[in-house]
């Protein structure tokens, strides 16, 4: 019988690929792992079956109707799980004195508030949501280090370059012998595409991804090679780097998650197959390991790896990441806003794929006097670049309607 204690989780997220993925592995540890609390944007039915199976104490939903649907579907189950409705409720989920853990896998912005409740409330925060370091990597780091929280990065690079680096790594990579962090990037679906044929991308294209199985907005990222940019800044906070000392490797096996290169010389990559329960399950056992139900890696089936430098004349995104991490203050939370803004409109065929980051780069384009201080002032800058690219993208739509 297994002497460790049991943590109470609650997955921020649930119905989303890591959120499946996550209870996945806790259903693989009944005596190590208890769900606390599920929560979901609109996937009533889908969180109604989770419940089933894991019989949270909490069950979050965003809007009240939606709430009480899922309420009374419980009722005759006799599974006394409690549903709440907000955003609100998912900062109290998060934050309960009762748990132990958090999975952060709330996609986009919307993540922001019940992640940086997590890390105020001095959680193990297993974060999956990049948003919340690209917008308030500063005060998100802050309430970390001030609470106690235990950060730990679940986005399978972030936890690679966790995996490579020595277990003390803050104060700056060159305090610790660390020259620089190697990204890995798949290179999306287009990697190698014309130009022409690129402006030609269809949704459906784009969410197709070679390696990953990930939700609609993600995979649009990884196609324009924005998800790389996003975790470009993301590991600028994590690991306390310049953005120089970040290098994006377009690796298109998946293989290798990431790298660290160090002065004398040495490289140290984590591998392994393409499953996002390794980084969840390293997160819910660190400073162990356990079973996350995922194949050894055989490399004599892999046989040979990859790499090349990432396009920034096809893929701008990337590019404009970097100069609002360079830029700083409000910069990153102006790239994250206008890059969700535009993202939509393509997925609703509102826009074609190549307009995503001429959206972005023009409302970075624009005068903002706000900063990032705090967290209204973030909040602020992602509502103003939202307004920009929607007037932006209204302005496009006109342009492409026939007279």
């Amino acid at each position: 019988m297994s002497t460790v204690p049991v943590q109470q989780v609650t997955v921020l997220g649930a119905t989303g690929s890591i959120g499946t993925s996550t209870l996945d592995v806790i259903a693989r540890h009944p005596d190590r792992y208890r769900v606390y609390a599920l929560t979901a944007h609109t996937s009533k039915e889908a969180l109604l079956a989770q419940c089933r199976e894991h019989r949270p104490r909490f069950a979050v939903l965003d809007d009240a109707n939606d709430a009480e649907w899922l309420q009374q579907a419980l009722a005759p189950t006799g599974i006394d799980t409690k549903v709440l409705s907000g955003p609100e409720a998912l900062c109290d989920v998060a934050s309960a004195p009762e748990v132990d853990t958090v999975m952060a896998a709330i996609v986009g912005a919307a993540g922001l508030l019940p992640a940086l409740a997590a890390a105020e409330a001095g959680k193990r925060v297993l974060l999956a949501n990049k948003e919340a370091l690209v917008m308030s990597g500063a005060l998100f780091m802050e309430a970390v280090e001030r609470s106690g929280a235990i950060l730990l990065p679940i986005d399978s690079e972030h936890n690679a370059i966790y995996q490579c680096l020595p277990s003390e790594h803050r104060g700056g990579l060159a305090k610790h012998g660390v020259r620089q962090l190697l990204l890995t990037a798949s290179g999306g679906p287009f990697r190698g595409w014309a130009a022409a044929d690129i402006a030609k991308v269809t949704p459906e294209q784009a969410c197709a991804h070679p390696n990953w199985s990930m939700g609609r907005k993600i995979s649009v990222d990884s196609a324009t090679l924005m998800n790389k940019g996003l975790e470009l800044i993301e590991a600028c906070w994590l690991f306390d780097a310049a953005p120089e000392q970040v290098q994006v490797v377009v690796h298109p096996q998946s293989v290798i998650h990431s790298m660290a290169a160090y002065d004398d010389g040495s490289v140290i990559a984590q591998l392994g197959n393409p499953d996002m329960r390794t980084p969840i399950a390293y997160g819910l056992a660190w400073p162990e390991r356990i079973d996350a139900g995922v194949e050894a890696l055989d490399l004599f089936q892999v046989a040979r790896l990859d790499f090349e430098a990432p396009d920034e004349a096809l893929f701008p995104c990337l590019r404009l990441a970097r100069e609002a991490i360079q830029k700083g203050g409000a910069a990153p939370a102006i790239l994250n806003a206008a890059n969700e803004v535009a993202v939509d409109a393509f997925l609703t065929e509102t826009i074609g794929f190549s307009e995503i980051a001429e959206v972005v780069a023009a409302v970075m384009a624009q005068p903002y006097q706000g900063d990032a201080a705090s967290l209204e002032q973030v909040l602020n800058a992602d509502r103003w670049a939202r307004e920009q690219a929607e007037i932006i993208v209204r302005q496009r739509m006109a342009e492409h309607s026939p007279l």
